[in-house]
Parts: structure tokens; C-alpha cells; sequence
């Protein structure tokens, strides 16, 4: 039996790879779940699948969790200290699916246990790239990525080198506004924002869908994870979400990887790699689709992708800088002390006032740099909110 963990059990990603590990039971040995706030799932899981331990990332819920799991073997602890204690426990396989920067930490510890980690959580190398795969270069360990896009770009290169890459296509459903008039964009709601045409996905991700600051953090992935040139990468708006990823060589040859919108795809690759197994997804009938379009995307209705690239020329702590400042426009968005494209403007800001951070720029790569280039970005970003509403 393969010992396997779920970090962000309860959220979309998890909850698909609970389903496909419950399709085999026999085959895993469930060591940790983590949760956030859905005490009931986190515990009604951990009870099915005989998990030895249920986290909560909330403090102030530990009373609840050990409520919902009396008279159950599974051990209950609760907040950020304890889900990384969680991820040092040995597994074989681990999935981080943690939404955010707070996923990096335990993503850190699970590779310091030289085993596979399945990467869902995209922020992790945005925040800290090169950190994390020298950390599971020392170890030993195997970083498998899950994005849909990342996953498909793994799977055109089986058999080739990185070297005949000539350039990598990621593409975008384009969200929820992709054929809104660019003047109502200001006026979009949190509801509006929140309805993925494509994918079923929770708040958050759905709404960065919307903004496409997805896809800029995937631009940013893309590079760190595969180590191609910023310029070797480029988006393309896909509203079918068919075709997840193509990789061109240089003799002029493009691999696609297509497939049905289903995330277990993606994990079930990650999770059963090297091999192939049958999966429980819908097969592709391409005479009933018809057609598949690609365009370009408008940089007027989605500025995040620019901001990825100068992101990416920044290198170093602007990655870090980027994603908190991404996810607290997004909570001033949700909270509706924003606009819609107050977000992009909000980022913008705060990557301006790295630039006059001489210590920043020129700080280490480290595990504390990193959550406290993040915890201040979050304060920027505060700041930039409260003087124009002023």
C-alpha cells in the first residue's frame, strides 16, 4: 500500500483526489487530511478513508474537529503549525492543493521527506521557485505538477528534451467576461466573477479565472517549473477547454494534450505516473465539438498577464510579491471595497514599491524571506486600498 496525504482535502482538487483514491481503497494508506473551515467533510473523509490525522488550517476550530471525529482512531490538530507538522509525516505521495501561499510551507516539508509531491498549488512556485526545487533536488524527492496546463506541457515532453522546446502554449478559458464589452468590466460584481463558463472550481480560483491572474501565475510556473525563457511562453484564449497545453519544437512540429474539462485527469496522471490506469472521465467525441478556437488574449481586458512578465524580468522575491498582492486584491474585491479592475491596479502598485525596495530586490532566496516579503506585500496592498479610497 502506497501511504499517501491530501493537503486542501476539502477544496475541488481534493475532493477529486479523494474520489479517485476511494475507487481503490486497498491500494492506499491515507496518512493526513487537511481542511479549512468545512469541519464536517474534513472529518466525515478522515473517518472513511482511516486517515491517521485531520487538520484544520483554523485555530479555533480544533474543538469542533475533535467533536466530529469522537469515537474514531483519527487523531485531530488544528492551524498553519500543525499542517506542517502533518506534511513531515513519511508518505509516498502527497497532494498540495492548499489555495495560496499557504501552501508553500508544507509543500517545503513534504519534499524534505523525499517522496512524490503532487504540486497543485501553483503559488508555491510562484512565490519561490527556485527554492523549492532545490529542495527537492537535496532530498531526493519527485515534484509532479497538476495544473491542467502544467500537467498537459509534462505530458508532450515524455520522450523529448527540454532543449528541442522552441515554445510552450498554455491556453485560457478566458473566464467569465471573455465577451463582455471592455466598458462594463469596471461594473462586474463578486457574483458575476464567481461563475466559471467551463470549469467547476471554487470562489477564488473562478474569480482569478475571470481576471486571468490564473493563467499569470501559471506564465510564472510554466518558467520555474520547466526552465524555459519567458519569451518561449505564450497564452492563448481557449473558450472550448479542450485542448490544455501544446508544445512547440524547433523542426516545427506542436504536441497538443486535449482532453475533456475533468480535473481528475491531471491528478490521476500525477497520481498514478509512471503508468496510465483507466480513469472515470469523459472521452472526447471531437465530430460532436465541431470546431476548437484560439485567440490571442486582449492585454486591455486582462493586464495580470503583462504584470506576470514583469514579474518574471524582476526574478528573485517579485514572485512572492506578486501572488500576496494578487490574493489581497482579490479579499478587498470579495469584500466589495474594490472594483473589478481596481485588482489589476492594486498589484501594479505594490510591484512598484518592490522596485524601490533595495533590500528586497537584492534578498535571498529563503523560506522566512519569502512569508515576509508576503505578509508586507498584503500591507501594501492594504495601504494602496485605503489611500484611494481617501
Amino acid at each position: 500500500m502506497r501511504k499517501v496525504s491530501v493537503f486542501g482535502a476539502t477544496g475541488s482538487i481534493g475532493q477529486n483526489t479523494i474520489n479517485l483514491i476511494s475507487r481503490a481503497p486497498s491500494e492506499y494508506d491515507v496518512v493526513a487530511l487537511t481542511g479549512g473551515a468545512n469541519i464536517q467533510k474534513l472529518a466525515d473523509d478522515a473517518r472513511r478513508l482511516g486517515a491517521e490525522i485531520a487538520v484544520t488550517a483554523h485555530e479555533n476550530r480544533l474543538d469542533d474537529l475533535r467533536s466530529a471525529l469522537a469515537g474514531s482512531d483519527v487523531e485531530a490538530a488544528a492551524g498553519p503549525g500543525a499542517i506542517v507538522e502533518a506534511a513531515a509525516r513519511p508518505a509516498d505521495w502527497t497532494m498540495s492543493a492548499i489555495v495560496g501561499s499557504a501552501g508553500l510551507a508544507p509543500g517545503i516539508e513534504a519534499l524534505k521527506q523525499g517522496s512524490t509531491l503532487a504540486l497543485a498549488n501553483k503559488e508555491t512556485l510562484v512565490c519561490a521557485g527556485s527554492l523549492v526545487l532545490e529542495t527537492a533536488k537535496q532530498h531526493g524527492a519527485r515534484l509532479l505538477p497538476v495544473d491542467s496546463e502544467h500537467s498537459a506541457v509534462f505530458q508532450a515532453l515524455v520522450g523529448e528534451e527540454i532543449e528541442a522546446v522552441e515554445r510552450v502554449i498554455i491556453t485560457a478559458s478566458g473566464g467569465a467576461f471573455r465577451d463582455w464589452p471592455l466598458s462594463d468590466l469596471a461594473n462586474a460584481t463578486v457574483e458575476q466573477a464567481s461563475s466559471h463558463p467551463n470549469w467547476d472550481m471554487g470562489q477564488r480560483i473562478t474569480i482569478d479565472s475571470a481576471s486571468m491572474f490564473n493563467k499569470a501565475l501559471e506564465v510564472i510556473e510554466t518558467k520555474e517549473y520547466f526552465g524555459v525563457d519567458p519569451d518561449q511562453i505564450e497564452v492563448l484564449v481557449h473558450p472550448e477547454s479542450i485542448v490544455h497545453a501544446l508544445v512547440g519544437y524547433r523542426d516545427g512540429a506542436v504536441m497538443a494534450h486535449m482532453g475533456s474539462p475533468d480535473m481528475r485527469h491531471a491528478i490521476g496522471y500525477a497520481l498514478h505516473w509512471p503508468e496510465r490506469r483507466d480513469l472515470p472521465i469523459q472521452r472526447l467525441d471531437l465530430a460532436k465539438l465541431g470546431q476548437l478556437r484560439f485567440n490571442e488574449p486582449d492585454v486591455a481586458r486582462y493586464p495580470a498577464l503583462k504584470l506576470a512578465r514583469d514579474v518574471m524580468k524582476r526574478g528573485g522575491l517579485a514572485g512572492a510579491v506578486f501572488n500576496a498582492a494578487k490574493e489581497r486584491a482579490l479579499d478587498h474585491f470579495i469584500a466589495r471595497r474594490i472594483g473589478f479592475l481596481d485588482m489589476a491596479d492594486a498589484v501594479s502598485a505594490v510591484l512598484d514599491r518592490f522596485d524601490a525596495s533595495d533590500s528586497l530586490i537584492d534578498a535571498p532566496m529563503t523560506l522566512d524571506n519569502v512569508q515576509q516579503t508576503d505578509h508586507l506585500a498584503r500591507q501594501w496592498v492594504d495601504d494602496t486600498v485605503v489611500e484611494r479610497a481617501g
